[in-house]
């Protein structure tokens, strides 16, 4: 199978014209929501392994 470098960076351009980018607006929104789910992921782990941490504590009657 021959390669043709040239045909390939046509190829390679026409597919680039079609990509639809996001807008500045979106990016922002889109990063946002993202470290805001991150946010509250972190946070819901946080309470669930402080929960289980005391009924552990509780039932080994380790030091509180």
């Amino acid at each position: 199978m021959a390669v043709n470098p040239a045909k390939f960076l046509r190829e390679v351009r026409a597919e680039a014209v079609k990509v639809t980018w996001p807008s500045r607006k979106e990016t922002l929104v889109t990063t946002g929501l993202v470290f805001a789910m991150a946010a509250l992921a972190a946070i819901f782990f946080f309470v669930v392994d402080q929960i289980i941490g005391i009924g552990v504590r509780a039932l080994f009657g380790a030091g509180i």
